[in-house]
């Protein structure tokens, strides 16, 4: 028998699952991960703190079965945007400078206003998204950062990642993008790719450097393999094979769509 470990990171825990070839869920476990409310609709997360309640699941559901039958890891979480400087490490997105929270949740409004100016510009990148921006998508939250947060923050970030793109990068060191987020949360085609005219409009020009290197320009479909599969360090911490195949990732509620 061949098994797959699924980790799904929620809005207010992970949870994993182990599932044979066959589709059946043989063990299921949870726990929980922290969010902070600096101040009302300011939601925010650890990415470090989520990656070890990944690391936790994982080996809690795999103690029971032969390591060797393991053949590959997937992963799903919410729409959330996590912020690394140029060396991978967590970058504050908070006034505070605390770099442990890094991460803006999905369910965060602090970019109102920022959006309200995005939707004014009614870009044709818009009808992507049903014609109306959400403050839930990544473009407002990263024109926030670039307005209120430029030293802190803007500066000295070097990767905007999905949540979901975010734990896939961990696994495998490859900073591979799922056309899945990108397309549902950051205005991408999967027929013409980035449009360099919406982010110099809103004013985030900055994102278009390096062919777009610190938002993703490696795109793959969801389930795709990516990267060279689990590395030695990851590996060792989920409890999972080194190399095993990890899947380009999936939003929460679209993962849900697959049941």
């Amino acid at each position: 028998m061949q098994y797959y470990v699924g980790i799904d990171v929620g809005t207010s825990s992970v949870r994993g699952a182990l599932v044979d070839q066959n589709g059946k869920v043989v063990v299921q476990t949870e726990q929980p991960i922290q969010i902070w409310e600096p101040q009302p609709d300011y939601y925010e997360q650890s990415s470090a703190d989520i990656w070890a309640a990944c690391c936790a699941v994982s080996k809690k559901i795999v103690q029971s079965v032969d390591q060797s039958r393991i053949r590959g890891v997937g992963f799903d979480a919410t729409c959330s945007l996590v912020v690394l400087d140029e060396k991978f490490e967590p970058l504050a997105v908070n006034a505070e400078g605390v770099n442990n929270r890094n991460i803006i949740m999905w369910m965060d409004h602090r970019a109102v206003d920022q959006v309200d100016r995005i939707n004014q510009t009614k870009h044709c990148v818009l009808r992507y998204v049903g014609g109306v921006m959400s403050p839930e998508m990544q473009p407002p939250k990263l024109l926030w950062l670039k307005e209120k947060l430029r030293s802190i923050c803007w500066e000295k970030a070097g990767h905007f990642f999905d949540l979901p793109d975010f734990l896939s990068w961990k696994a495998t060191g490859a900073t591979t993008r799922s056309l899945c987020t990108l397309v549902c949360k950051w205005t991408y085609s999967a027929q013409t790719g980035w449009d360099d005219g919406f982010w110099k409009q809103i004013g985030l020009e900055d994102l278009t450097v390096n062919n777009h290197s610190k938002i993703g320009n490696h795109v793959l479909s969801p389930g795709s393999r990516v990267g060279n599969g689990l590395t030695s360090v990851t590996a060792q911490e989920l409890g999972l094979p080194k190399g095993i195949a990890v899947a380009a990732s999936l939003i929460d509620a679209h993962a849900g769509g697959l049941d």
